[in-house]
């Protein structure tokens, strides 16, 4: 039996395909993520759990083509941008595949932006279709009035007028659907950067790459089977969360668990001990918002492996939580343009504080300003070559030549090699400073803060002194039943002098209730610096 416009199956094994020259040039990205797991005798395992109730992959397979027809009854064509302002549910799901599967583009959109955030999206992506939570379509009613689009579908909600109901939309469309011949090199699906440094750009992903970005990390890390059920608590719209929740498990036909509330630490021990999910995904701070309180190791008996992406996970967090729960917490690194985790630890050979290694199927270069290779004990960007990665950023030229340099893609990481061939992680390019001349890190320097029992969380930014000279600044956050005040700044500065150079300790403290992230978790140290200036 084969799929139409995807890989054929039952003279192929699919995990044999190395590279998107063994392809077809007809592909279909969508079609493999959903039908081949009917043709493989897997139509009555459940594919998606939560509170919206579980839907095997006969009825994935349905809704999808169910919606992928709605979205062509109202107009909507190949390479047409779909946005998704949905939380994670099935209805993202079907939403997500139904509008590759047409041909069509979809991107997730950031649930928690504001209006101007999300109008910039609209028009940047110039989409034609919107589908959104009824209240979020509510709170830009008149950006969405003032922008040609096709069509407006609300979900769960009126949402506003002239949008179509999702539910008696999708139900009344044929559940059979031709996937679009789309060839491999067209593009499937965008999906914006988190803007740690600035706007968010679109990385345009094809339908012969992700295969090849999670395939790798699901052979060597995850070693997933069909019984395995998934929980991140890294939503949809993100990078992260997207080949987490979506691509990872739909393609290993196991299970996922879609929870569409804010991720609140008591709510997570909750759906974890109700759902019984085997790996857990989460970003390093919200391991520690788990740890900050009394947390019951019971519930989370059913989890084999715990992963952490998005930023360095650091030691601290990962002693703790082993100490805590028994479990180890799988470090690793990944971009949006890259498509998944590129570089990681291994189960049973973990290395606190380092990223771990590249995984074979990929080639990396640590890279010098000089632009040759560093060595071990040196520090250099590091570079990524795989067949996964985007193709450019839309609408985005000089940041595309920047970014994917001929076959290579430059993350703006750095990155220090070990004897053992482990990579350490220093911070974004951008982030680097210097002091005396000498580069710093606020990487290391917020790991040494994080290891001191009063603080939750830390970031260092430079900031210059009174002769103009760049000086370490920390941004803290305190535990429960500390205080931030000048014994506190004089016991951290003393705590950090003992443990890494002078030169890199903070000169000033600054005691904070929360640091700015992205919606993603990662810290917007760009954001410290505008407001230290701000204070200046």
């Amino acid at each position: 039996m084969s799929s139409k416009y995807g890989l054929s199956w039952g003279d192929k094994d699919l995990r044999s395909v190395k590279s998107p020259e063994d392809l077809p040039e007809i592909f279909n990205f969508a079609a493999v993520m959903t039908d081949r797991h009917l043709a493989e005798g897997r139509g009555s395992n459940v594919a998606l759990h939560g509170p919206a109730g579980k839907f095997t992959y006969d009825e994935l397979a349905k809704l999808v083509n169910q919606t992928g027809n709605a979205l062509l009854s109202l107009g909507i064509r190949r390479e047409q941008r779909v946005l998704l302002l949905l939380r994670d549910s099935p209805e993202f799901i079907f939403t997500y595949l139904g509008a590759m599967k047409i041909g069509a583009i979809p991107i997730g959109l950031n649930t928690f932006a504001l209006p101007s955030e999300l109008e910039f999206y609209i028009r940047h992506s110039r989409a034609r279709c919107v589908v959104g939570e009824g209240e979020f379509l509510q709170q830009i009613e008149q950006i969405l009035r003032q922008n040609k689009l096709r069509a407006i579908i609300a979900v769960r909600g009126n949402g506003v007028d002239g949008a179509h109901d999702f539910q008696q939309l999708v139900s009344s469309q044929s559940p059979e659907l031709d996937p679009a011949p789309t060839h491999k090199q067209d593009p499937s699906h965008w999906v914006y950067t988190s803007g740690s440094t600035g706007s968010p750009k679109a990385a345009v992903h094809l339908h012969k790459n992700t295969l090849f970005a999670i395939e790798p990390y699901i052979n060597n890390v995850l070693r997933m089977v069909p019984e395995d059920i998934v929980f991140s608590v890294s939503r949809l719209f993100f990078s992260y969360g997207l080949g987490n929740s979506l691509f990872i498990p739909l393609w290993v036909g196991s299970g996922v668990v879609l929870m569409p509330m804010r991720p609140e630490p008591d709510r997570i021990f909750d759906f974890i001990s109700q759902y019984k999910p085997t790996l857990f995904f989460c970003v390093p701070t919200g391991y520690g918002r788990l740890m900050r309180d009394d947390m019951d190791a019971k519930k989370l008996s059913s989890l084999r492996l715990c992963i952490s992406a998005g930023e360095a996970l650091p030691a601290q967090f990962f002693l703790e939580w082993k100490e805590k729960t028994g479990l180890e917490v799988i470090d690793g690194v990944g971009s949006t343009e890259f498509g998944y985790i590129f570089l990681t630890n291994r189960l049973g050979a973990i290395v606190p504080d380092s990223s771990g290694t590249v995984l074979p199927e990929h080639t990396s270069r640590l890279v010098k300003p000089d632009g040759t290779d560093a060595d071990a004990g040196e520090t250099g960007e590091l570079w990524m070559s795989s067949p996964c990665t985007a193709s450019y950023y839309w609408r985005n030229h000089e940041a595309s030549k920047k970014t994917f340099y001929g076959e290579w893609l430059r993350t703006g990481d750095q990155y220090e090699l070990s004897d053992q061939g482990t990579l350490s992680y220093h911070g974004r390019t951008d982030d680097l400073f210097k002091v005396g001349g000498i580069w710093v890190s606020p990487i290391q320097v917020e790991s040494t803060l994080l290891s001191h029992p009063a603080v939750a969380e830390a970031a260092v930014v430079p900031h210059p002194d009174s002769q103009g000279l760049d000086k370490p600044a920390a941004f803290i956050v305190l535990k429960s039943g500390f205080s931030g005040d000048q014994k506190m700044a004089d016991d951290l500065r003393e705590f950090t002098r003992s443990q890494i150079s002078h030169y890199k300790c903070p000169r000033q403290f600054h005691f904070v209730d929360d640091l700015p992230k992205t919606a993603t978790g990662k810290i917007q140290r760009y954001k410290l610096r505008s407001q230290l200036a701000s204070a200046d």
